[in-house]
């Protein structure tokens, strides 16, 4: 299963580095990762501690994101229960975003811009603030809210998003184009052992599919808001298709043999990608595709496109 991880800068990331400069605060975090969800009172008992300090570092670990709490009934009142965020957290000495290199184009499309779409239930679409139309009725795909999903998913079918060729309108050739997308399979719930078979098409031709191993949902997404239930469809795999003159690759691993020639971008002024899961495919076990405020990566769906010298 994929770690959630999380890329902090140490110039404005403190409130993440404070909650783990302290060896308590590690053995709290590594006692929620090793026995799962946990209330304040269990805490302080497994680590022969007061209530009161564990209260106060829980405080902290909330404040850094590293650990989230929810307040659950209990026997006599509520009760609060702490849950971790996050596996791993890497400190990052570059810049928030690099820079593109000179010969690349990029393009960040919103979820909800799709141009088309031919799909069957369980579906669905949401906002970081709630549900956009009615949950497995297709034609809810149609309402305008539909414009800031940051959330969707569908059992069969596909969704399209149309791209600014933006190469050509520069005249320049390409090397590649990549598609950069949070993805994983849909179950109703989740189930981390659900593969099915992802397959992307540019221009009405089908590059390659991947198969995802599961519908995660072990854990909340870092974006995912509190509000989505955690029944639901958690975080995905942040996957890179790209499509070059030798074949097409996801995450360097090539996938099938199509080509950037066979796609004839140069010849049109968009480039539509295609989204599907294929009624005849192996694994049909549907897709959520994550953007914006969902998931473990906070990204809309990004094309590159690598120009050549």
């Amino acid at each position: 299963m994929p770690a959630n991880y999380r890329v902090i800068d140490p110039e404005t990331d403190l409130d993440v580095l404070k909650g783990l400069a302290s060896a308590l605060r590690v053995r709290i975090l590594k006692l929620l990762h090793s026995e799962g969800a946990m209330n304040v009172n269990d805490i302080a008992a497994r680590l022969d501690l007061p209530q009161s300090t564990v209260s106060s570092n829980v405080a902290l670990l909330e404040e850094g994101q590293l650990i989230r709490t929810e307040t659950r009934k209990a026997r006599k009142g509520s009760q609060k229960i702490c849950i971790a965020t996050v596996d791993e957290v890497l400190v990052s000495f570059k810049a928030a975003r690099e820079t593109l290199p000179a010969n690349a184009i990029e393009v960040a499309m919103p979820l909800g811009l799709y141009t088309s779409f031919e799909l069957s239930a369980p579906c669905g679409l949401c906002t970081t603030e709630g549900i956009v139309g009615l949950l497995d009725v297709p034609d809810s795909f149609l309402d305008p809210d539909r414009m800031r999903a940051g959330l969707l998913w569908f059992t069969r079918g596909h969704v399209e998003y149309q791209f600014p060729n933006n190469a050509r309108l520069r005249g320049k050739r390409l090397d590649a184009v990549e598609f950069v997308m949070e993805l994983s399979s849909e179950v109703p719930g989740t189930r981390e052992d659900w593969p099915s078979d992802i397959t992307l098409s540019v221009n009405d031709t089908e590059v390659g599919t991947w198969t995802s191993p599961g519908d995660f949902g072990d854990k909340r997404g870092v974006y995912t808001p509190d509000w989505w239930k955690l029944k639901g469809s958690q975080y995905g795999m942040l996957k890179s298709w790209r499509i070059n003159g030798d074949g097409t690759y996801v995450d360097g691993t090539r996938i099938s043999p199509v080509t950037l020639a066979q796609l004839g971008l140069e010849e049109h002024h968009s480039i539509r990608m295609r989204v599907a899961v294929n009624a005849g495919a192996r694994h049909p076990g549907g897709v959520n595709i994550f953007g914006k405020g969902f998931g473990n990566y906070d990204q809309d769906i990004v094309m590159r496109l690598h120009l050549a010298d």
